[in-house]
């Protein structure tokens, strides 16, 4: 009996599915083919020949070309007051404003830091000697002696007489400081 019932609903199931697969579509043949009833009669006609079934060329927006405007000639305007007067006046302005500048921001060579003061003189004429042009500051804060030689108002210059002194100067580094403007350069 426990046998039975647990085939019943094997059985049951089989038999469902094989009444599911009887009663299914039958499968469309080569010969017959069925009629499309969702569109009418024209709309069917009219795909078929690839145009639309309903014309909407009445609803679309139709837009005109404007024509070419020509350009308008060119005129050219003459200057009736000039400028150049008032840029000279600002010119004149700064140049006489920087004529009281005598400092800027820049760079000199500390050639030597030390307490003997011959030392720091006989480096001193050394880098003169050699190179008359540069300019040389001996400053005496007690007990230090520091030699500046040069006035370069920016770093390239510098590094390149740096090179320059840098044999009869060992020692010698680059400090930031306020130097002199030269206006014979100028």
């Amino acid at each position: 009996m426990n046998r039975l019932l647990t085939n019943v609903p094997v059985l049951f199931v089989s038999l469902t599915l094989a009444a599911c697969a009887a009663s299914g579509p039958a499968a469309p043949s080569a010969s017959t083919t069925a009629p499309d009833t969702t569109r009418p009669a024209t709309a069917t006609a009219a795909a078929k020949k690839g145009q639309p079934a309903e014309d909407l060329s009445k609803y679309r927006p139709k837009f005109t070309v404007p024509a070419p405007k020509a350009a308008p000639p060119k005129t050219f305007v003459t200057p009736t007051a000039s400028v150049n007067a008032l840029i000279d006046q600002r010119l004149r302005d700064q140049a006489y404003t920087n004529q009281n500048v005598k400092y800027t921001s820049g760079f000199r060579i500390l050639a030597y830091v030390g307490l003997e003061r011959d030392q720091a003189m006989s480096i001193r004429r050394s880098v003169i000697s050699r190179y008359p042009e540069e300019t040389d500051y001996v400053v005496f804060k007690q007990p230090i002696y520091r030699l500046f030689i040069g006035d370069y108002s920016n770093r390239l210059d510098a590094e390149r007489a740096m090179l320059r002194i840098k044999p009869l100067a060992p020692k010698a580094e680059l400090q930031p400081a306020q130097v002199l403007i030269n206006k014979t350069r100028f």
